[in-house]
């Protein structure tokens, strides 16, 4: 019997060690866990997303000092913004009737359909630019303001027709309750800014109030020099589409318009703004109804159902008890 060279075996012995590996590799491929249908991961149910940019405050002062207060059915709770808080308005399942409801407080929504947050101009010229005095910064103006007041009726007169059907309500509550005895003030407005491509923030001027979150800065820096009493809560826009040339729905973190950016962005910052003003900030995009939950709690690419509407309620309602507790 020949003897077998000595290469030979290395050559054996090499040939041997690669088709362990190989082996092993194969075996861990075919026994890698275990397969678990979606039925199975989804049994309980869809589970819940909660990472939000909701920071829930209670009333601060302008010394940052906290004030922890019980707030129930003798609370007085003033509303603005637009579409969220204006659709169905003399209805039930009105957004701001359903906190009413929910809360027994004595509800004012001054919101206005089709309005915006951030003002096509710094200057007030009616004439010119009438919708920008429905915007959150003048109208705080408008209960001790006269000339703001004589440029909200001028608005009217010069969109006529178009001018948003709930105006002179909102021109009527505003000029006479007095704002000493309201309580909390919150402002909810929807994903219009985004859609129409308005600015969102100015690093040169955070209270910029042709910006989405400048606007809402310089009107909560008012309402807190002139009213320290009352609690300031900003609920931001939901999910919503955006449009393409066509007018087909697509996702508004890929749609972007003119110069600015996603949806997502703008309450991002909106979330920012509401930090530094310490402001109650209560996250309807990635806590109420979210992208994944849109197509059931929207009407159309941007409005609320009737169902949409009852869990933001629940969300401003959640918030606003927050701290009731702690005034006990």
């Amino acid at each position: 019997m020949k003897r077998i060279k000595r290469e030979t075996w290395m050559h054996i012995a090499l040939a041997l060690v690669i088709i362990l590996f190989a082996g092993g590799i194969l075996y861990k491929i075919t026994n890698f866990g275990e397969y678990i249908s979606l039925e199975e991961i989804f049994q309980d149910g869809e589970g819940t997303y909660d990472d939000t940019f909701d920071s829930i405050l209670p009333l601060v002062t302008i010394e940052d000092e906290p004030v922890y207060l019980n707030y129930g059915p003798d609370t007085d709770i003033l509303f603005f913004g637009n579409d969220p808080l204006a659709d169905d308005r003399d209805s039930e399942k009105n957004l701001a009737n359903l906190i009413q409801e929910k809360t027994g407080a004595t509800v004012y929504n001054c919101s206005i359909s089709g309005s915006y947050l951030s003002v096509e101009n710094e200057t007030l010229i009616p004439a010119f630019y009438p919708m920008d005095v429905f915007s959150f910064y003048w109208l705080t103006f408008l209960p001790t303001a006269e000339s703001i007041q004589g440029s909200y009726q001028t608005a009217m007169e010069v969109l006529g027709e178009n001018c948003p059907p709930e105006a002179a309500e909102v021109y009527e509550t505003l000029t006479s309750i007095d704002f000493n005895e309201i309580d909390v003030i919150a402002l909810m407005y929807d994903a219009g800014d985004y859609l129409a491509g308005r600015p969102m923030y100015s690093d040169e001027n955070f209270t910029n109030i042709e910006t989405f979150t400048g606007n809402m800065a310089a009107g909560i820096q008012f309402i807190r020099n002139y009213y320290p009493h009352i609690r300031i809560m900003v609920l931001s826009p939901t999910y919503a589409y955006g449009l393409d040339e066509d007018g087909n729905y697509i996702s508004s973190d890929i749609q972007i318009y003119g110069e600015q950016h996603f949806l997502s962005t703008y309450v991002i910052k909106q979330a920012e703004a509401c930090a530094l003003t310490s402001t109650t900030f209560i996250d309807n995009l990635y806590g109420t109804i979210t992208e994944d939950t849109a197509d059931t709690y929207l009407t159309d690419h941007i409005h609320l159902t009737e169902e949409g509407r009852a869990l933001v309620a629940d969300r401003f309602v959640e918030a606003l008890y927050y701290y009731n507790n702690e005034a006990e």
